[in-house]
């Protein structure tokens, strides 16, 4: 199985994009997840919309809007209002954590290798087979 996250920006506007992601591909759909960071002095999260794999081919895509989107606990936003909706819509609870930032790590591959960890760790993607 190939995990792997596909960077669709910081959610600026790329944030609508993956909410059309999870809405035009609710079927594949599996969850909804925000990461929550502090990165230079700013609280943060990150919006995750993880598929099931495909088959054939085993191919798992998380795609992230990555370290832009203020966290909603601390700076309520439009942002994260979109996203609640949607998981609404879509009869999916939004799952949370709080991470290390990206720039803890010396490449962006790295980072998105600790978060898989972290993921199959949680059982929320299946281990590798």
């Amino acid at each position: 199985m190939i995990q792997r996250f596909i960077e669709l920006g910081e959610g600026y506007s790329d944030i609508y994009e993956l909410l059309e992601v999870a809405r035009s591909n609710k079927d594949r759909l599996k969850h909804l997840i925000m990461l929550h960071t502090v990165k230079n002095g700013r609280d943060v999260s990150s919006f995750v919309a993880v598929m099931n794999p495909t088959n054939p081919g085993d191919f798992q895509a998380l795609y992230i809007c990555l370290e832009g989107i203020p966290n909603h606990k601390l700076q309520p936003n439009k942002r994260a209002e979109l996203f609640q909706e949607v998981a609404k819509e879509l009869d999916k609870e939004i799952i949370q954590f709080d991470v290390k930032p990206s720039d803890t790590f010396a490449e962006k591959e790295l980072f998105f290798q600790y978060l898989i960890g972290i993921l199959r760790l949680n059982h929320y993607i299946p281990a590798l087979r």
